[in-house]
């Protein structure tokens, strides 16, 4: 029987603290994975399904490490307070947290929506990546957010301008509120300039992508994502797997066959 996940408080700099769950294998791990969550709202819908699939991914024998990144969950600070090199500071600590606690094992970084634009990256050392609906940019997700307060503003009429507002507001620094969020510009430029390009030594790429279509094919956008990852040296398996866009749906949804092919993935 895997045991129960251990919840505890991550030191962080200047006093504060990043929420962890760490899951443990019943024996030696055969992998260790930190996984980093989606942006904004998206984290929340995703929970159960993080949840289920560490359980999972335990109970198969891998040793898991989830972090709440600054300003997100229940980890210090306010959502508006953050910056995307906060962000890559905290990848930073829970990979030393994990290597604390496994000290020899595959290393995997597992990664949802916007999260894998923060996993890409050249962490100076051997990683493999496991890609739950990878993001190829930042840019379309950036704009994605914004306009939530454009829909919202549409409803009462007021969106004319809206969206120059918006980026005129974060080009000059200035935070703004989107969908119960408050944005830095700090957050924002670094999602913005963000891109999934390969990062360090080439390793694994498990690259899983949900439809409901029958026929589902990758789009443009991600066969050529693919590609740039392969030229570069990299093992990259991608799959399209049977499943809701859980993430983004209204009610909360699960999609156990992604579950199921990640399981397989790492093993």
């Amino acid at each position: 029987m895997t045991p129960k996940p251990d919840i505890f408080f991550l030191p962080a700099a200047g006093g504060e603290q990043r929420l962890c769950l760490f899951h443990a294998p019943a024996g030696a791990p055969r992998s260790k994975v930190l996984y980093l969550h989606p942006f904004a709202e998206e984290m929340n819908k995703s929970r159960r399904m993080a949840a289920l699939a560490c359980r999972a991914l335990a109970q198969a024998g891998h040793a898991v490490l989830q972090i709440d990144l600054r300003g997100c969950g229940d980890s210090s600070a306010d959502f508006g307070d953050a910056s995307w090199a906060d962000w890559q500071a905290d990848v930073r600590l829970g990979l030393a947290e994990l290597d604390r606690r496994v000290a020899e094992a595959p290393l995997w970084l597992w990664s949802l929506r916007a999260g894998c634009l923060l996993a890409a990256a050249d962490w100076g050392r051997p990683v493999n990546h496991l890609f739950w609906q990878p993001t190829a940019s930042g840019k379309p997700a950036l704009q994605q957010f914004l306009r939530l307060r454009l829909a919202a503003e549409m409803a009462g009429g007021a969106s004319k301008g809206l969206m120059e507002q918006l980026k005129t507001d974060l080009a000059a620094g200035r935070a703004v509120e989107i969908a119960g969020y408050r944005l830095s510009a700090a957050l924002a430029a670094g999602l913005d300039a963000a891109r999934l390009a390969p990062g360090g030594a080439p390793g694994r790429v498990e690259w899983l992508e949900l439809s409901t279509r029958e026929d589902a094919s990758f789009t443009p956008v991600s066969e050529q994502a693919v590609k740039t990852w392969q030229d570069a040296g990299w093992a990259v398996r991608p799959q399209i797997v049977p499943g809701p866009a859980f993430w983004a749906t209204t009610e909360i949804e699960l999609a156990p066959t992604l579950i199921e092919r990640t399981v397989e993935a790492l093993a």
